[in-house]
C-alpha cells in the first residue's frame, strides 16, 4: 500500500470531471526509435483518487537485440524464454481498459505501446493519457527538472531500481497520487490528451508480396506536398491572443491525432504548415517542449513561441482572418 503523501485531507468535492480510474505505466525498451520494441512492462491500477489497486510485472521477448542492457539490464538470455507481447497483449489490456494511462513522457509510453498493438493486429483500450512531466507544470512544482528521480525526490518517494519497469511505475504512482490530490484541490483541470490506436499495418501484396498485414516502420507518415498558403505571415504568436490566418506553424514530436489530420485541421483555418523551424515560425506545437529535436531546440534559440497539441486544438477554434479575409469554419 503506497502511503499518503499529500499535505493536506482530501477535498471534500472532488471534481465530478475527474476520471474514475487510472493505470500508471512504465515500459522497459531496446531503444527509442519507431521499430524499437518492447522488453518489459509495469501496471500500477489506482482509483479515481489514487489510491492502488493492484500492480502488474512482465518481460517480454523483443524478438532481437536487447538494446542498451548497460541501462535497462535486461539481457538476450533474461528474455529468451519470456512471452511475445501478442502473448501477454490480452492481460495488459485488462489492465488499461476503461483507465487513464498515466506515464512520465507519457506520448513515448503510448507510442510503444499502441506500435505493439499494431504489431499484433489489435488495439490497446486506452482513450486518454497523462503525463506527470505536464501535470507537474500545470501545478507549478519546483523541480529543477522534469527526471522521475527529481519528481520523486521532491515527494519524498524513494527510488530503488531506476529503468525497471516495476519500481519505475511503483515510483510514478507515489509521486502521481499527491499530485493528484493537489490538483483536486486546487480545482485544476487535468492536462488529458487523446489516444488514438496507430494504425501501421499493410496488407499490400506490393511490399514483400505477404498475405498476411504487415508491420512497415518506414511508411510512418508520407511526406504530402500542400497548396502555397494565401495569407501572408503576420509575425509570431503571442500568448493570450488568438491565432491569425497566414501564421506559420511547425510540429515536432508524436501527437494524438494524426499528424496529416492535425495538418490539414491548420491548413483549412488559414495557417501555413512548415517543415522546418526559422526565425519566421510563428508557432511551435510539440507534446514534448524538454526534448532535444532540432525544431525544439531551434525554437529556444530563436524564442519561438510553444504551446502543446491540446492548447493548439483550442486555439484552431477561433482562428482570426487575415486583413480582408472571412473567418475559417471552426473544426472540433
Amino acid at each position: 500500500m503506497l502511503e499518503d503523501r499529500t499535505t493536506a485531507a482530501a477535498p471534500a468535492a472532488w471534481p465530478a470531471a475527474y476520471p474514475e480510474g487510472y493505470a500508471v505505466v512504465d515500459v522497459e525498451t531496446t531503444g527509442l526509435a519507431r521499430d524499437d520494441r518492447i522488453i518489459s512492462a509495469a501496471v500500477y491500477r489506482l482509483d479515481a483518487r489514487g489510491e492502488v489497486e493492484d500492480h502488474w510485472y512482465t518481460l517480454v521477448n523483443p524478438e532481437r537485440d536487447p538494446g542498451p542492457v548497460w541501462i535497462h539490464g535486461l539481457t538476450s538470455e533474461a528474455l529468451e524464454g519470456a512471452p511475445l507481447f501478442r502473448d501477454i497483449a490480452g492481460e495488459f489490456a485488462d489492465r488499461l481498459d476503461g483507465r487513464v494511462l498515466v506515464a512520465h513522457n507519457a506520448v513515448f509510453d503510448w507510442s510503444m505501446i499502441a506500435r505493439e498493438y499494431a504489431r499484433a493486429q489489435s488495439e490497446a483500450p486506452v482513450r486518454q493519457r497523462l503525463c506527470t512531466i505536464a501535470l507537474s507544470k500545470e501545478l507549478g512544482l519546483p523541480l529543477a527538472n522534469h527526471k522521475l528521480e527529481t519528481l520523486a525526490a521532491h515527494f519524498g518517494v524513494v527510488q530503488r531500481r531506476a529503468h525497471h519497469a516495476l519500481d519505475d511505475a511503483r515510483v510514478l504512482a507515489e509521486a502521481f497520487r499527491p499530485s493528484l490530490h493537489a490538483a483536486a484541490r486546487g480545482g485544476l483541470r487535468l492536462p488529458l490528451l487523446e489516444c488514438r490506436p496507430l494504425v501501421e499495418w499493410s496488407a499490400s501484396p506490393a511490399i514483400g508480396r505477404q498475405s498476411s498485414p504487415a508491420y512497415h516502420p518506414g511508411s510512418w507518415r508520407p511526406s504530402r506536398k500542400r497548396p502555397a498558403c494565401p495569407y501572408p505571415n503576420p509575425g509570431r504568436y503571442e500568448e493570450g491572443k488568438r491565432l491569425k490566418q497566414g501564421m506559420r506553424v511547425a510540429f515536432s514530436g508524436d501527437t494524438s491525432v494524426d499528424r496529416e489530420l492535425l495538418e490539414d485541421r491548420a491548413v483549412e483555418a488559414g495557417l501555413h504548415v512548415a517543415t522546418s523551424l526559422s526565425r519566421l515560425t510563428s508557432l511551435l506545437v510539440t507534446n514534448d517542449p524538454d526534448s532535444g529535436t532540432s525544431k525544439v531546440v531551434k525554437a529556444r534559440q530563436y524564442g519561438t513561441p510553444v504551446v502543446d497539441e491540446a492548447a493548439f486544438g483550442q486555439l484552431l477554434r477561433d482562428v482570426e482572418p487575415a486583413a480582408g479575409g472571412a473567418a475559417p469554419a471552426a473544426k472540433e
